[in-house]
């Protein structure tokens, strides 16, 4: 199921950012916003240049800004600011415990433009609001699965219905890891290299178990048992045994799976009575976490063992 989220409430961006609101047209939860880019619109106040203006940013006034124009003439202050206003920008924030001048209220009234202030310092504030609008207009898609925090491994289990994800998952939350979602998990590529995954609202928390039914992992297990979001390091799919399947014994070739883009390391587990999945898992996480570390255990034995029979300039 694909689901790609493109906006974002501006009543979410207050509310997560804590700022202040000075004038709202509408119910700002009705207002989206679709850029993660931000902008401080020093040139277009100062010189009126507005040929890469981007009204869908959030424009973001600071110091310089605000200074400028309060030194500015009455009269041209409010040409500038009409142009400004009239190009309707998604919001405005006023940054640094700046004054909102009343020319901008007034304004803001008339073309129904947002305007929000923050006693935050300018950069830190973008920098912070930048990062933030990244992850939660970062492309996204819903997987059925269990996400799962192993040694501080991100663990997206895969497989059919059944085949024993969400047993598994509360074995794991047992032996002191963490839940992130069971059943549906929602990745957001928050950049190029990173794949973080949650779970929906709705379905926070809990794990369904059959024959028992839904069971609330934090309050079962404690506070310590859950996580809120995880990056994807590894994907494990479960799968029933297969007898005469042949199932890779050395661990040499590493398989990876496509999500928006980024390849993710993977492997398949076969599932059979007796099997405890759980240890296969940790065991798992654990050899993925010393790869990235420079030490590949497969390679290294392959090596001696060719070493051994003589052959190390090629491969079994």
């Amino acid at each position: 199921m694909d689901d790609f989220t493109t906006r974002v409430s501006l009543a979410k961006i207050v509310k997560d950012n804590g700022l202040k609101e000075e004038y709202m047209p509408d119910e700002p939860e009705k207002i989206m916003i679709s850029l993660s880019d931000v902008n401080r619109p020093g040139l277009v106040l100062a010189a009126g240049f507005y040929d890469h203006f981007e009204p869908k940013r959030i424009q973001v006034l600071g110091n310089a800004e605000t200074m400028y124009l309060k030194k500015l003439p009455e009269e041209l202050r409010s040409e500038r600011l009409t142009d400004f206003f009239s190009r309707r920008p998604s919001a405005i924030i006023v940054a640094h415990r700046n004054e909102v001048l009343p020319e901008m209220l007034e304004l803001a009234s008339y073309f129904e433009v947002p305007v929000l202030s923050t006693p935050e310092n300018t950069s830190d504030f973008m920098a912070t609001l930048i990062a933030y609008l990244h992850v939660q207009l970062a492309p996204q898609i819903t997987r059925h699965g269990v996400l799962v925090e192993v040694y501080g491994e991100g663990v997206l289990i895969t497989g059919d219905s059944g085949v024993g994800k969400s047993e598994t998952a509360i074995e794991l939350i047992k032996r002191g890891h963490r839940l992130i979602a069971d059943d549906a998990v929602e990745l957001r590529k928050v950049s190029s290299k990173t794949i973080v995954g949650q779970a929906p609202d709705l379905i926070r928390y809990y794990v369904e178990l059959r024959g028992i039914g839904v069971v609330d992992v934090r309050r079962l297990f404690g506070m310590g048992s859950v996580k809120e979001t995880e990056k994807v390091d590894i994907i494990i799919n479960l799968e029933p045994w297969v007898q005469g399947k042949m199932y890779d014994r050395m661990g040499l070739d590493t398989e990876y799976t496509d999500i928006m883009g980024i390849m993710i390391p993977s492997i398949t587990i076969p599932v059979k009575p007796g099997r405890n999945l759980a240890i296969v898992l940790e065991i798992a996480a654990m050899n993925n976490r010393q790869k990235k570390m420079g030490y590949n255990t497969a390679e290294e034995f392959n090596k001696k063992l060719l070493d051994s029979m003589g052959m190390s300039d090629g491969t079994l």
